[in-house]
């Protein structure tokens, strides 16, 4: 065989493998055809709900986050129960916890109506969102990719055991996000989403009244409104400022004063300590990473093309 048609041959093969595998990949100009109204419509209500109550932009935050780490970013998280299968909201990490819905039916019907038609997903609403609340509360900006579709079950099984609790110690939440395709760096990035929004007495209690890597005076402070009995559903913010999206959540770890136990342990002696001094320092750093890590997670396994479907309702399969 000579050169020549050996490198035809070659070039060939790799063209084959290259569509192959970038057949489909999510872009930003997704809807910019198809319904270029899309994503102001969804950036009017988001600013909307954030500015109604600054809470909202957190939640949003979370609802993408528990989307794509149960079976990739496909919206399955929205699907209530059925005769077919339980709702993930009914998962260990979601129960009584994730909050939102109305927000995402609203930014459904709103989006459908400005483009005449269901052509916005809700596993690409869920994406946008969450950028418009991070830059309605004061945090960077990034450019989403879509063309995500709409899964047509869910799993609550999976969502018990994929979805990182916080309870998890620095290799038990590395591990999880490397599950999922997703490194230290990430991990730390994203964790400082909680520079935002408020948890639940239930889910920190544990560390104010037994951890010993805990700043002893802000382990007062929490005590007080947090008991050791009762008052499961009572709220503390993550960080000072919890509707500004800042570096004190980052700050606040060098202190001591990580209000869960994973986010303490991202700063307890551990391979991520220098990146969290990093970030508490370099805001730029800080912002730089976490959108670079939000393309990343919303790259997770995504339906494209002819999986899938645009569903009409985001809590029901068409």
């Amino acid at each position: 065989m000579g050169m020549a048609p050996r490198f035809n041959f070659l070039l060939h093969a790799f063209l084959c493998l290259a569509l192959a595998t970038t057949s489909f990949s999510l872009s930003p100009k997704f809807y910019d055809n198809l319904c270029p109204q899309a994503l102001p419509a969804i950036k009017r209500i988001v600013e909307a709900a954030v500015h109604r109550e600054p809470r909202m932009g957190a939640s949003l935050l979370r609802l993408h986050f528990h989307d794509c780490f149960v079976n990739g970013c496909d919206g399955s998280l929205l699907l209530d129960s059925t005769s077919a299968f339980e709702t993930e909201k009914n998962a260990r990490g979601n129960f009584n916890s994730v909050r939102g819905f109305e927000v995402v039916d609203q930014i459904k019907a709103e989006v459908d109506r400005v483009c005449g038609r269901p052509v916005v997903s809700c596993a690409d609403i869920l994406a946008v969102a969450a950028r418009d609340s991070v830059l309605a509360l004061g945090g960077p900006t990034w450019k989403v990719r879509l063309g995500r579709r709409d899964s047509t079950t869910a799993s609550r099984a999976l969502a018990d055991s994929v979805l990182p609790s916080a309870s998890m110690d620095l290799p038990a939440l590395i591990s999880n996000f490397k599950n999922q395709g997703l490194n230290t760096r990430d991990l730390v990035a994203l964790s400082g989403g909680h520079t935002v929004g408020l948890s639940q007495c239930v889910i920190f209690r544990n560390r104010i009244y037994n951890a010993t890597n805990i700043d002893p005076t802000f382990a007062k402070e929490r005590r007080v409104t947090c008991p050791r009995t009762g008052g499961n559903t009572n709220l503390a913010p993550f960080d000072p400022t919890p509707a500004r999206f800042d570096t004190a959540y980052f700050k606040n770890l060098v202190k001591e004063r990580g209000l869960l136990t994973s986010d303490q342990a991202l700063f307890s002696g551990g391979s991520t300590d220098k990146l969290v001094e990093t970030y508490s320092k370099n805001s730029d750093a800080f912002w730089v990473d976490f959108g670079k890590s939000m393309i990343k997670m919303g790259n997770i396994k995504p339906l494209t093309e002819n999986q899938g479907q645009i569903r009409v309702n985001c809590r029901k399969v068409n």
